[in-house]
């Protein structure tokens, strides 16, 4: 009977951790994520993402972004944190040293880009309910100080 029990808490214990598991891949942001430049407007002498990863590590989010500068040279971007409202470092991009995310809902998040303490950029990220497509509306000021907003649209990978 003992034995019963203990199988029954372990499966138990088990199914949680699978269940669990599986609300965190079925995050729509995370994956793998290519430009749709047809369905996108963006301002010309600013950064393009022409390729976004989102993957989850340790209970944080890794953001990995390649795409073209605003010089038209590659440009390669890097963020580690989580969906917290926090400031984390974002290494690559010279328009910010420190990004926060904020999930709003399952489907969407804001964002904030900050240069030495100053918001450089700010915007919101939202998957489509089929979760094949996103879009990312910024609106901002580049280093060299010209306002801009792009509507940026992915499709899922």
């Amino acid at each position: 009977m003992e034995r019963m029990k203990i199988r029954a808490i372990g499966w138990s214990l088990a199914f949680c951790f699978l269940g669990a598991a599986a609300c965190l891949a079925a995050d729509p942001q995370m994956g793998t994520w290519k430009l749709n430049e047809s369905k996108s407007k963006i301002t010309p002498g600013t950064l393009k993402n022409t390729q976004v990863v989102y993957s989850s590590m340790s209970g944080e989010v890794k953001i990995t972004a390649d795409g073209i500068d605003a010089n038209g040279k590659p440009s390669h971007t890097e963020w580690s944190g989580k969906f917290d409202g926090k400031d984390y470092p974002v290494a690559g991009d010279p328009n910010s040293d420190a990004r926060s995310y904020t999930k709003v809902n399952e489907r969407t998040l804001t964002t904030t880009n900050k240069k030495s303490g100053k918001v450089t950029v700010t915007g919101q990220i939202v998957v489509s309910s089929d979760g094949k497509s996103r879009t990312v509306t910024i609106s901002g000021t580049t280093p060299k100080g010209k306002k801009f907003q792009n509507v940026a649209v992915y499709d899922k990978q």
